[in-house]
């Protein structure tokens, strides 16, 4: 040990080059902060307790049945009795696969999910852009694109069932007082309308197309709502440098607009597809699922009201879901990745 004095004559021990440092006093500073971090857990785990009760209840503890009802013999006569432990079975998924009916609902809820959602979003993408530039009234024309959206659904049907109806309905009236239509058409009852293109006789599944147009219209003021938003963050720098240099409206959407706005294009295109895919209320008040417009989640409703087999429709409802899951993996592998880096 030496010692070293310094100017007022006392001195401070130091350790050698050879002595072991003394030891930290215990002290209650890490207790403290032990305890403080406890405290700090169990708030938290207090605060989010009542989202994961309510998460739990209304959402983990429903799909677990359904899972379970999917795989057992269960009918309303004897749901009373049947829990989730259960003589399992594959009996569900077999009848369902094999039931008449099941790929052609399936291909038609693809081909309404697929052209609704491209529409809703090709709608809004047009309404977005047109509706871009200030002017008088822009205001008023934007809360008045949110209307189909914010109706209630049973009142939308009811105005488009009245102005379709073949006997009183207004575009019958115009397509035979106007348009020169000689027969009224049934939009919403008939499968399929001759109509004669360039010489060529093709049937048009009239209803299918009307219920996707209804689909398109109710829809694309979500979609516009999205990409307004998006306009908005748009600088307007490169609008200004590209008509200084001459780019037409066209170049100026195709490079300084379209590629702003592809993320959020992506974004919509999966949520749309998911909810379009699971829809039910528009085609059962609309058509009731028939004329070629029935799709899987009908077709659950059906087993489930008619038929009262709880078994095959949580199966087919397992079914519908995994496969929009498979399509929605299949999309964002593909081409999200792109659409984001673009």
């Amino acid at each position: 040990m030496t010692t070293i004095e310094n100017g007022s004559g006392t001195g401070a021990a130091r350790p050698g080059p050879g002595a072991t440092p003394p030891k930290p006093s215990s002290g209650t500073k890490p207790r403290r902060r032990s305890r403080h971090n406890r405290e700090e857990n169990r708030t938290g785990l207090l605060l989010i307790s009542p989202t994961f009760i309510i998460i739990l209840v209304a959402v983990v503890l429903p799909i677990i049945w359904a899972i379970s009802l999917a795989f057992q013999d269960v009918r309303l006569i004897n749901i009373r009795g049947t829990g989730i432990i259960g003589e399992y079975t594959l009996d569900n998924f077999v009848d369902v696969l094999t039931s008449p009916g099941f790929f052609s609902a399936l291909w038609t809820t693809i081909v309404y999910s697929v052209c609704g959602t491209g529409l809703a979003i090709g709608i809004g993408l047009i309404a977005a852009v047109a509706l871009r530039k200030p002017f008088r009234g822009r205001g008023l024309i934007r809360a008045s694109l949110l209307l189909p959206y914010v109706a209630p659904v049973v009142a939308a049907t009811f105005v488009w069932s009245t102005m379709l109806n073949p006997q009183f309905g207004i575009v019958n009236w115009f397509g035979q007082n106007v348009l020169g239509w000689e027969d009224p058409v049934a939009f919403l009852s008939d499968r399929a309308l001759p109509v004669n293109i360039f010489g060529w006789q093709v049937d048009l599944p009239i209803a299918l197309i009307t219920v996707i147009l209804f689909e398109a219209w109710r829809s694309f003021p979500f979609a516009f709502l999205f990409l307004t938003a998006r306009l908005e963050a748009v600088p307007g720098v490169l609008d200004e440098a590209a008509r200084v240099d001459g780019a037409t409206p066209t170049q100026r959407f195709r490079h300084i607009l379209l590629p702003q706005l592809l993320p959020t294009i992506a974004v919509l295109c999966v949520l749309r597809f998911i909810w379009t895919f699971n829809n039910f209320d528009d085609i059962y008040l609309l058509t009731g699922g028939g004329a070629g417009t029935e799709v899987v989640s009908v077709r659950v409703f059906d087993l489930l009201t008619a038929r009262g087999d709880i078994g095959a429709a949580a199966a087919q409802a397992l079914v519908l879901a995994a496969i929009l899951a498979v399509l929605v993996g299949i999309y964002l592998k593909f081409f999200g990745k792109q659409e984001e880096q673009a």
